[in-house]
């Protein structure tokens, strides 16, 4: 078994996972405002931002994680086809 089957199923699966997660943080965003609610008539307003803002901030760090692993598996498998390449023309 070669290499290059597993390292194109991981780079996919790491792409896949920080797709589904890039899409989750954009729909917790849809429904943000960016104003400010000054009356105390919109505290529930507030209090639901305060909320979406939350699940976003928890879900910003993961998102983080994803996208340098998907760096680094492209990295990895531009890196290979590059060695694959100067030891074919060796």
């Amino acid at each position: 078994m070669t290499i290059v089957p597993v390292m194109w199923g991981v780079w996919g699966l790491l792409a896949l996972i920080t797709a589904a997660v890039y899409v989750y943080r954009s729909r917790l965003t849809r429904d943000e405002e960016d104003q400010i609610f000054l009356s105390e008539g919109f505290e529930h307003e507030k209090a639901h931002q305060t909320a979406i803002m939350a699940k976003v901030n928890k879900v910003q760090p993961i998102l983080q994680v994803c996208f340098w692993l998907v760096g680094a598996a492209t990295v990895f498998v531009v890196g290979y086809y590059l060695v694959d390449a100067y030891n074919q023309f060796k």
